[in-house]
């Protein structure tokens, strides 16, 4: 990383942290994981108080698809983090007249560009990855279930933020403000139909909508990556739980493969390499 680069992206990074969305967000998420606390534990009672059910694990059950709740909360906050860390980035900050004294060189769009992806980016990751730990610590502490591999399914959440934050600022080169934020919110929209889609496709056997889901997945990665962890999450879950949690929270639960990682970082790349040719193109 060169000095302008470090340097641009850790004003960036002071930045995004002194915004008061970020505030706004911290909020919403304690609320969010007081409220998860409570959910678990009244959850896991209910659960203690009945019977046995014959070949259904009641704990299992629970913790699985409470914890797939958390993921989809976690990720749709993360998202709203990274557009509004994001939606502005170019074009709302050239209209105030604020770039037009950095990107000189030797400092350049380019680098101020891949300043603004990674300093957004390290902020939405640490946020996923800590609110997904502590609903995971909160589930296993209070019902005594952990997921299998918790460290896999937080690295799929954090790639799928990562890519809403390459599409937000991808939008904010030829966008103003206020449509990128609105784009970006409708692709995510989009991304998570394309998995309801899946899963109704699977419900009823309909390979037509199974196949409209996976193209849209794919176009969209971040569903993908969604799936991918939720599929993480259940993969050594078997019997009637096993069927019941990889129907998964608004979508199900996906293996994606080996191809969708090296396919994700690629899509990253077109999508970082069409913003800077836009950045360019662009008069400030």
């Amino acid at each position: 990383m060169t000095d302008d680069l470090r340097t641009i992206a850790g004003y960036a990074l002071r930045e995004a942290l002194r915004r008061r969305v970020l505030s706004v967000v911290v909020i919403l998420t304690l609320g969010f994981l007081a409220l998860y606390w409570l959910g678990v534990r009244e959850a896991f009672d209910e659960v203690q108080s009945l019977g046995g059910v014959p070949d259904l694990e009641e704990e299992t059950l629970v913790g699985a698809t409470l914890i797939g709740l958390a993921m989809f909360v976690t990720l749709f906050l993360g998202v709203v983090l990274a557009v509004f860390l994001t939606l502005s980035a170019v074009r709302g900050d050239a209209e105030r007249g604020l770039l037009q004294p950095l990107v000189v060189r030797p400092v350049g769009r380019t680098t101020l560009l891949l300043a603004r992806f990674l300093a957004a980016s390290a902020v939405c990751i640490a946020y996923v990855e800590i609110v997904l730990a502590t609903a995971v610590v909160i589930t296993g502490a209070t019902g005594g279930w952990w997921p299998s591999d918790p460290v896999l399914v937080g690295m799929g959440l954090g790639a799928a933020v990562v890519i809403v934050v390459g599409i937000s600022l991808l939008g904010s080169t030829v966008l103003s403000t206020t449509a990128n934020g609105i784009a970006v919110f409708m692709v995510f929209g989009a991304g998570l139909a394309a998995g309801l889609l899946g899963q109704m496709g699977e419900a009823l056997g309909s390979h037509t909508l199974s196949r409209i889901a996976s193209i849209a997945s794919w176009a969209l990665p971040f569903e993908a990556l969604y799936q991918s962890a939720l599929h993480t999450l259940t993969a050594d879950i078997t019997g009637v739980a096993g069927v019941a949690v990889r129907l998964g929270p608004f979508g199900g639960a996906q293996e994606a493969g080996a191809a969708l990682w090296p396919y994700a970082l690629a899509y990253l790349l077109a999508t970082g390499a069409i913003a800077d040719l836009a950045f360019r193109r662009r008069d400030l």
